[in-house]
């Protein structure tokens, strides 16, 4: 039977570009691949996003604007034994150069949200953006 573990995962957007962060060797799951800023849920979906993307971006509360929120996604990983349950976010960011992130990532990169199936990503990341922005085909 699979673990159910509850996550946010938030693309940060910006001049028509979404924000891809490359997972560092230092986390738990998918090294080395593409995401979002995501994270477990220990609140509620709203406030972990902003929490997780200050964590992870150290952008605050008022450097980002909520734009739109998402149906769950579910995502099911065999491997590692998980149902993830992926609550996604888009948030508007003016400022791209405050952006700095932490030991959870190890690259960044700002990319037209079509070109998202150009990167190797966490699971199921193109489904998951594609519940919070239209994806030009």
């Amino acid at each position: 039977m699979l673990e159910e573990k509850q996550v946010v995962t938030c693309f940060l957007e910006s001049e028509g570009k979404v924000l891809l962060l490359r997972r560092s060797g230092k986390v738990g799951s998918y090294r080395g691949r593409w995401a979002g800023v995501s994270g477990y849920i220990e609140t509620t979906p709203d406030e972990q996003a902003l929490a997780e993307i200050e964590e992870e971006t150290s952008l605050d509360r008022e450097d980002v604007e909520l734009v739109s929120s998402g149906k769950p996604l579910e995502v099911l990983d065999e491997d590692l034994g998980v149902r993830w349950v992926v609550h996604p976010y888009l948030f508007h960011t003016k400022d791209r150069g405050k952006i700095k992130i932490n030991w959870e990532h190890k690259e960044i990169k700002w990319i037209a949200p079509e070109d998202i199936a150009n990167y190797e990503t966490v699971p199921r990341l193109k489904e998951v953006l594609a519940r919070v922005y239209n994806i030009p085909h």
